[in-house]
């Protein structure tokens, strides 16, 4: 039996710039420029095995079997891998999640980055970094954000080749932390795809949110260089506003927020108010994500202790690249 085997270990991460919408959802080429925190604690191993003996791809997550209907994307990936190694046959796929439900984040970044890093891995060899966030890109765009550690910015691009991510500081270069307020672990009633779409075709305010984002870029490029954790925080939560006006003025106009949402936002100004410096950021979901210096990370956490249970606050910090040993 002719086996080739690859291993990849990738981090989940969080836009602090937002990715909101594509101009083509086969490449997923999103319409505006985006910077995300790459996150320490929360990571997606994968393990894929070539073999000229499977006559079809096999997909386990977490040692579960995962039904074929279920890997379009998974599927898109691997042809663009073995496309461009010149390979024919099928992999069985072994993944293994670190990204508890509880954390209220995502781990399709991770799980995306980590399966084109185990089939590049496989195939050929894995030292160009930026290819891989382009094949990571085709099963989930922030995918390509997780190829990278630290801060990171992803071109939007115009076709494959120049829709890439690419790091601006490293994990030790930057004290920015993230502490999770888990508001609501179940499933949205509206997934980013389609929320994405939605608000894309009817919101009125959609070409200005992408042009403010573009224009945010730079800004928030300069501000990660200087380590400028004011501007940062005031340009994310400007971001995440933004994006969520895009929903309430869609139509018919839907919400992601929940009732403890806005709690838990105005407990961040008050916070602010009160001289402990941390802003806000929330993604396509209800949960709030406070971003804080190493020095508050305490005192913020216990501030939001006195109104949210101890297992609704999870603690990160900024997280390492793709690593393709499991040590």
């Amino acid at each position: 039996m002719n086996e080739k085997h690859g291993f990849a270990r990738a981090h989940t991460n969080i836009a602090l710039l937002k990715y909101w919408g594509k101009i083509n959802s086969d490449l997923i080429l999103p319409a505006n420029d985006s910077i995300s925190l790459t996150l320490d604690k929360f990571y997606t191993d994968t393990e894929v095995t070539f073999s000229d003996e499977y006559t079809s791809n096999l997909f386990y997550l977490n040692h579960q079997l995962i039904d074929v209907k279920k890997m379009q994307r998974i599927n898109r990936v691997l042809e663009a891998v073995k496309s461009e190694f010149g390979y024919q046959g099928f992999a069985k796929i072994e993944s293994e999640n670190h990204v508890p439900t509880a954390a209220g984040l995502a781990s399709s970044a991770s799980g995306m980055a980590a399966l084109a890093g185990a089939a590049v891995s496989a195939l050929g060899s894995h030292t160009d970094l930026t290819n891989l966030s382009r094949l990571a890109r085709l099963g989930s765009g922030s995918a390509s954000r997780s190829v990278f550690g630290g801060i990171v910015h992803w071109h939007r691009g115009y076709d494959h080749q120049s829709s890439f991510a690419e790091q601006i500081v490293s994990e030790d270069q930057i004290d920015l932390n993230m502490i999770t307020i888990v508001i609501d672990r179940r499933q949205k009633k509206v997934k980013s795809t389609l929320g994405m779409q939605h608000t894309a075709s009817t919101s009125p305010f959609y070409p200005a949110w992408v042009e403010a984002t573009n224009q945010a870029i730079p800004e928030m490029i300069s501000a990660v260089q200087n380590n400028d954790f004011t501007k940062i925080g005031e340009l994310a939560e400007h971001s995440a506003a933004m994006m969520h006006a895009t929903t309430l003025s869609s139509k018919p106009a839907f919400t992601y927020f929940a009732p403890e949402t806005i709690q838990a936002i105005k407990l961040v100004e008050q916070l602010r108010e009160s001289g402990i410096e941390c802003y806000y950021t929330i993604d396509a979901g209800p949960n709030v994500k406070v971003l804080c210096q190493s020095k508050n990370i305490t005192r913020v956490k216990r501030f939001f202790a006195s109104y949210f249970d101890q297992d609704q606050l999870v603690v990160a910090k900024p997280g390492s690249g793709i690593k393709f040993t499991k040590n």
